[in-house]
């Protein structure tokens, strides 16, 4: 059995796809088998995977599944992967050419039992590291204290036992798409530390569609998956009490959204809630009037080019 799968969810990308695809052929290091799980595309996704598979080059499995969102993509992803390593790579990321290399090397090196997995580096496709590197002497840290106590910024590329990524399975929420992954992570943390390796493990393009508008429509369609997310980091033993300040204020605001006048009684601090519920309230009319501006936006911009 090969000892990584690298894990691609991914919903009407066949367009950018192929990017990632050619990254994993040309691995020195071929110990891995590419997993796939489509979202319920509707474009020629499907085609483009078993036209690779008839190759023979990569071994890849592909699954297809009704639209669930990233995180029940992740959860369908899990439950599947037999290898002992796991790493997601985006389906508009690719992967250095010695990735998986490292990845594997690293792991004979300094994997146990006693740690999660490794933690590496992102870098845009012009090879520029995303935000900082990790912290030069420290061998393992959790992902939450590297960010917090280390002071590390930008995006990081994480490679988990498979046998832990089965804990903690996002929930699905009905006609709502997102739980944030770092749930599972921040977990995770609490049990274990991950190995820190300062290498590029994954090439990312950001692509200029306004994510932070994009995130503001998240909030507004997705409250419950968005109020556990929160409740959850609120509830993470090793957080101070600025961290889990915010996330009572965005638990509050999207308690507001799903029409949950209880939310206090599920809170993990009722106290710290309730303090935080006049800010969460003025978040959630600023959420409310973003989204407005958004949609009066994107209507203008329709009207303007005759768009039926």
């Amino acid at each position: 059995m090969k000892k990584l799968t690298i894990f691609t969810p991914t919903y009407n990308r066949a367009y950018c796809l192929i990017n990632c695809y050619e990254s994993l052929k040309r691995q020195t290091n071929m110990d891995f088998v590419w997993l796939i799980i489509d979202d319920g595309s509707t474009d020629e996704t499907e085609k483009l995977v078993f036209n690779w598979i008839e190759e023979r080059i990569v071994e890849i499995i592909y699954i297809k599944q009704e639209n669930q969102g990233m995180h029940g993509a992740h959860n369908t992803a899990y439950e599947s992967i037999e290898t002992e390593l796991n790493v997601c790579i985006d389906s508009d990321d690719y992967m250095p050419n010695d990735a998986v290399e490292k990845i594997l090397t690293c792991w004979e090196m300094y994997g146990s039992d006693e740690v999660s997995g490794i933690i590496g580096l992102d870098s845009y496709t012009d090879g520029k590291i995303i935000g900082t590197r990790l912290p030069k002497g420290l061998k393992r840290s959790t992902l939450f204290l590297l960010y917090r106590k280390h002071k590390v910024t930008g995006d990081k590329k994480v490679v988990y036992r498979t046998e832990l990524t089965r804990d903690f399975p996002y929930p699905l929420y009905k006609n709502e798409k997102y739980v944030g992954l770092a749930y599972k992570y921040y977990k995770l943390d609490q049990y274990f530390e991950m190995i820190l390796l300062d290498e590029v493990l994954c090439c990312v393009e950001y692509l200029e569609d306004g994510s932070s508008l994009n995130m503001f429509s998240q909030y507004r369609r997705n409250p419950r998956g968005f109020a556990f997310y929160r409740r959850e980091l609120m509830s993470l033993p090793f957080a101070d009490y600025s961290y889990k300040f915010r996330q009572a204020i965005h638990y509050v605001s999207s308690s507001i959204m799903e029409k949950n006048l209880n939310y206090l009684q599920k809170a993990p601090s009722r106290v710290m809630t309730l303090s935080a519920t006049p800010f969460g309230i003025v978040l959630y009319f600023y959420i409310m009037f973003k989204t407005r501006h958004v949609k009066t936006t994107m209507k203008s911009i329709i009207d303007s080019k005759g768009i039926s």
